[in-house]
């Protein structure tokens, strides 16, 4: 290895590995292809996610990509929503829905066949529908459900392959067939499936343990492991602080990253697409443990430095910061460039405010 391994030199990898600093993807379908799958539960927060990793940072870039259904967002791996490219989206679900499902069976009442085909009926007339209009449809059946019901059991049709995401609607989230909205998608058999899993994985969020693998993918530890022997050659591995990190053989750590700030959501992949290791963002202990209530982080140098909470106005964008520790002039400067590239994302100005209690 060129540099010493640590854990923040892991988190420096871990920026390259997902494209937050030089050399930046392309574009947004590079960005969903490169790890396979991108956490999309906030569609604002999470086109940056996709936006900050791309050289061109254009919010029509993804935006195009979703209305023609080359990309989807939908409900797989963890029982969250994800970006996936339609190509990968049949292969993925079936892969995880078993243990996904499970989920959402503990959460939902039983009995809803009845709700369902009343929502597949809907669909199938042809025009993609958003949650309230499917809801005023089950209104009309009498058969209507909560909120939160019915957000289940669109995702349990989701994890089915019935359902799937159709062309936004001035921004809204609608939903459509599966079968009119991914054609030509590959099927895998598990084995090829476990072994695509671990290689994309690795390649798009590495160095990770294998226990970061099983919590972002749903699966057991046992099914990891296969997938990580069947990649063979396609994934190398090195020993650090006791765990076992796995990387592609084709990527190094650089040695200083650039740009040095981000401002990302908490749901962001740098984050949310670990659990074992993801403390490797604070080598300096300076975070609160416990429950998690920021909705927002800044990262210089790949190391939490504060909470973040993003808000939206008319004409600029504010990021209001909760500093973990000292607060330095290169920590500043840093986040206020990061605060620039989001709000020219947006097309705002961006204002950086701090919580001083």
């Amino acid at each position: 290895m060129p540099v010493t391994l640590d854990d923040r030199t892991i988190a420096r990898w871990r920026l390259r590995s997902q494209h937050l600093v030089a050399p930046y993807a392309a574009g947004a379908a590079g960005i969903v292809d490169h790890p396979l799958a991108v956490q999309a539960e906030n569609p604002s927060q999470s086109a940056w996610a996709v936006g900050s990793r791309t050289a061109a940072s254009d919010p029509a870039d993804l935006a195009d990509l979703l209305h023609s259904g080359a990309v989807l967002r939908t409900h797989v791996l963890r029982p969250t929503w994800h970006y996936v490219a339609a190509a990968d989206v049949r292969w993925l679900v079936e892969l995880t829905a078993p243990r996904v499902r499970k989920t959402y069976a503990a959460r939902l009442a039983g009995g809803l066949d009845g709700e369902a085909a009343v929502l597949l009926d809907a669909l199938a007339e042809g025009a993609p529908l958003d949650r309230p209009a499917l809801a005023a449809r089950l209104e009309e059946a009498g058969r209507p459900l909560t909120g939160m019901q019915l957000m289940l059991l669109l995702a349990d049709l989701e994890m089915q392959r019935l359902v799937v995401s159709g062309p936004p609607a001035n921004g809204v989230h609608t939903y459509a067939p599966f079968d009119d909205r991914v054609h030509g998608a590959r099927s895998l058999d598990r084995e090829e499936a476990l072994a695509e899993l671990a290689r994309r994985y690795v390649t798009g969020h590495g160095p990770a343990t294998e226990r970061d693998l099983a919590y972002w993918a749903t699966l057991t530890l046992t099914d990891v492991r296969r997938g990580l022997a069947a990649a063979g050659d396609a994934i190398a591995s090195f020993e650090h602080g006791g765990r076992t990190y796995r990387y592609a053989p084709d990527q190094s750590p650089p040695a200083r990253v650039e740009p040095a700030g981000h401002l990302l959501q908490i749901l962001d992949e740098m984050y949310r697409g670990y659990q074992d290791s993801r403390m490797v963002l604070d080598t300096a202990g300076a975070v609160p443990t416990g429950r998690e209530t920021a909705i927002g982080m800044a990262l210089v140098d790949g190391q939490l430095v504060a909470s973040m909470k993003r808000e939206v106005g008319r004409d600029r964008v504010t990021f209001t910061l909760t500093p973990y520790a000292s607060w330095t002039p290169a920590c500043a400067a840093a986040v206020e460039d990061a605060a620039a590239r989001y709000g020219a994302f947006l097309g705002l100005d961006p204002v950086v405010a701090h919580n001083r209690t």
